[in-house]
């Protein structure tokens, strides 16, 4: 009997069970019924908003990549100018919560420049808020290459790209990977602010169905579900990486 206790499997089941528990616990003790028929005609709308939630969440994992190794670039820059005014932005986001990001660039910055495009700018928010985040990364990842490495480019008289290219990216594709992956369960998650705007994202879809049928129980659960659905294969795909590509 010890032995089955012992056991990894058995652990894993046990604590699923004690998680579906503890949600059917939270269910029975809800003071409106339970009925998930409610809200099936609404099932095209969920779908839809999920992928628009996986879509908008991968532009901007590809928009602050590129830009965090911009800012990268610019802080290790000779010239003090960049390297004071990325430090500068880097501190300002680390002091914004991305709630106030989102509704500073869509209702201060993008006015400012005759844009008001609130999804695009929606989106602008957060890439701009990823950027340093993705920049630390770089740096991390960079900083793991050993000199000896940059002497013998330096002696074989590598330019700047042949350096990146050939030598410097593909190793640190590698060691970019599972944070990247984090990075991205990051930005799934911080997309349902994108609902201060009406983007018809999963969080902004939930509310629309709930204010149609008053479905609060069942709308909350099955966006939870959703999250939940994209972001811990991203999380259990991040960590089968690291233990692939560990050094």
């Amino acid at each position: 009997m010890s032995s089955i206790f012992k056991s990894k499997a058995f652990a894993y089941v046990l604590a699923l069970l004690t998680l579906l528990a503890f949600l059917a616990f939270i269910i029975l003790r809800q003071r409106s019924g339970f009925e998930l028929d409610v809200v099936k005609p609404y099932t095209s709308m969920w779908v839809s908003a999920f992928f628009k939630t996986i879509f908008i969440s991968l532009i901007t994992l590809a928009g602050s990549l590129v830009l965090g190794f911009i800012f990268y670039l610019l802080s290790i820059s000779k010239i003090k100018y960049f390297n004071a005014l990325i430090d500068l932005f880097t501190e300002v986001v680390y002091g914004t919560p991305l709630l106030v990001m989102v509704v500073v660039t869509a209702f201060l910055i993008g006015p400012a420049f005759g844009s008001y495009n609130r999804n695009v700018l929606g989106v602008l928010a957060l890439i701009f808020y990823m950027s340093p985040f993705m920049k630390n990364i770089f740096k991390s990842a960079i900083l793991s290459i050993d000199e000896e490495q940059y002497l013998a480019m330096e002696a074989f008289g590598f330019t700047t790209y042949q350096k990146y290219r050939y030598i410097i990216l593909p190793q640190v594709i590698r060691i970019l990977m599972p944070p990247l992956m984090n990075n991205l369960s990051l930005i799934i998650k911080g997309s349902a602010l994108l609902n201060v705007l009406s983007y018809e994202e999963l969080f902004y879809a939930t509310v629309v169905i709930q204010s149609k049928t008053y479905a609060f129980v069942e709308g909350y659960l099955i966006m939870w579900a959703l999250y939940l659905v994209i972001t811990i294969p991203l999380s259990n795909f991040a960590k089968l990486i690291e233990r692939k590509w560990a050094l």
